[in-house]
């Protein structure tokens, strides 16, 4: 079971977290299983950039970015080169430590 390490975010997660996370699953319903509210206006179809992580440790492990999550990547806030959707993220054995961008390109907040 990977380890997520999620550096603070402002609001979301004000002093970081440390979570356990099953490997198969997306690193954007590890987040929000474990009440970090990762904006998803796309309801997790990889439409929107507003789940956009940026991979600290571990970014090597995953695999590749397929062709539209790198389209949409292009529009992301803050992009960089170890950026992913977290709904296109799926977790392996490897542990993981991600940031937050403190900005998304959503006008409104989503509530979920």
């Amino acid at each position: 079971m990977p380890q997520i390490v999620v550096l603070p975010h402002p609001t979301l997660c004000p002093d970081g977290a440390v979570i356990d996370a099953p490997a198969g699953q997306s690193l954007c319903d590890a987040l929000l299983h474990s009440d970090i509210e990762i904006e998803h206006a796309c309801e997790k179809s990889c439409a929107c950039t507003t789940c956009h992580v940026i991979v600290r440790e571990g970014f090597e492990s995953l695999t590749d970015a397929e062709e539209k999550e790198e389209d949409l990547l292009d529009k992301a806030w803050g992009l960089e080169a170890n950026s992913r959707l977290s709904c296109q993220v799926m977790l392996d054995a490897t542990d993981l430590v991600v940031e937050i961008p403190k900005y998304t390109i959503n006008q409104v907040s989503e509530s979920h």
